[in-house]
């Protein structure tokens, strides 16, 4: 179980999240939709405490974090839980694809360098990237670059994993490459949160849909809900208002 209970977020007096709770439960595929502006990638790093919130409360399984209370010890524990996908890779440039899916391995959970290469290889070899092992990020395009960083992700044996609009930076030549990795790490059970404006691949992969705006959930729904029938005449607009995201209706 993951729950967001009254989280609330402000930057110079803008208000960015209100009072938002959202339940996730263990395999639920959760893409947060919505304008830009809304607060959506706000939300998503208040999972991990990347953005420490306001007020409100953060649990994932047997971790909570209460922003009235913060330990360092707790953050660190909630981190543990999850792994995020960014939008610029967040490579290290100077370290190998292997030693940057190692990294964290060692310096952080203490593997033995054999056991963690020997792991980093084998999720590299089932993104179709174990013959890139040696090569710098550089060297490599941007959905390779972006494989890497689910790969590194995954490495970490998380709970639920993070996705900050993970092909956006992408040449569009390069985006179904990265989004169907994502889509064989959902279909092995992850538990996966969202936030993305690819909508034919939001409505393909999500079991629930998010629609988010001026920092609360509007409507939250399954795909067929959302895209065929949302209820909510924000949510309306929104896809009226945007051609590309636009569903038949």
């Amino acid at each position: 179980m993951i729950r967001l209970e009254h989280i609330s977020k402000s930057f110079g007096g803008n208000m960015v999240l209100r009072d938002v709770s959202i339940d996730i439960d263990k395999k639920e595929i959760v893409s947060i939709i919505g304008p830009s502006g809304a607060g959506k990638t706000t939300l998503l790093r208040t999972f991990n405490w990347l953005e420490k919130p306001d007020a409100g409360t953060v649990t994932i399984a047997d971790v909570t974090v209460d922003a009235a209370a913060v330990k360092k010890s707790d953050v660190h524990r909630l981190r543990s839980k999850s792994s995020m996908v960014f939008q610029h890779y967040n490579l290290f440039k100077n370290k190998t694809v292997l030693r940057n899916v190692t990294e964290s391995l060692i310096v952080v959970k203490k593997q033995p360098k054999s056991q963690a290469e020997e792991k980093a290889i084998s999720i590299l070899s089932s993104i179709g990237l174990a013959d890139k092992a040696g090569e710098y990020p550089s060297r490599l395009s941007g959905g390779q670059q972006q494989r890497v960083g689910i790969a590194r992700a995954l490495a970490l044996d998380p709970e639920v994993m993070l996705f900050d609009e993970p092909t956006s930076a992408l040449d569009p030549e390069w985006v179904s490459e990265v989004l169907d990795v994502i889509k064989r790490i959902a279909a092995a059970g992850m538990t996966m949160i969202l936030v993305s404006h690819e909508m034919r691949f939001v409505r393909e992969v999500s079991s629930r849909v998010i629609f988010f705006d001026s920092g609360i959930p509007i409507e939250d729904g399954t795909p067929e809900e959302i895209f065929t029938s949302p209820q909510h005449e924000r949510t309306r607009q929104f896809f009226m208002m945007n051609r590309e995201y636009r569903p038949v209706w």
